[in-house]
């Protein structure tokens, strides 16, 4: 499948991210407070539109500190070797 990179080039190599957060229990560890309100904003084809979902999500909920967001690589778990080096831009 070929899908188009953040430069808007093609690129037929997909690099799956997933975008989710929830309710931390304390602000120094990632352990959720409760598994069934986790927020799972979506999936997305490269780490660019991955990063933009967080960034809208992470400033939605800024006033909230226990309330986090993170990028998943699902690449690196689909396909373990090395993947090309990412950038956020």
């Amino acid at each position: 499948m070929t899908t188009k990179n953040a430069s808007g080039t093609a690129d037929s190599t997909q690099l799956l991210h997933l975008v989710f957060g929830g309710e931390l229990t304390e602000l120094d560890e990632v352990q959720f407070n409760d598994l069934s309100t986790l927020d799972i904003v979506g999936i997305y084809p490269n780490y660019a539109s991955a990063y933009d979902a967080w960034k809208d999500a992470a400033q939605r909920s800024v006033d909230d500190a226990h309330m986090r967001y993170f990028i998943v690589h699902l690449h690196r778990l689909l396909d373990p070797e090395p993947a090309p080096a990412e950038s956020p831009r």
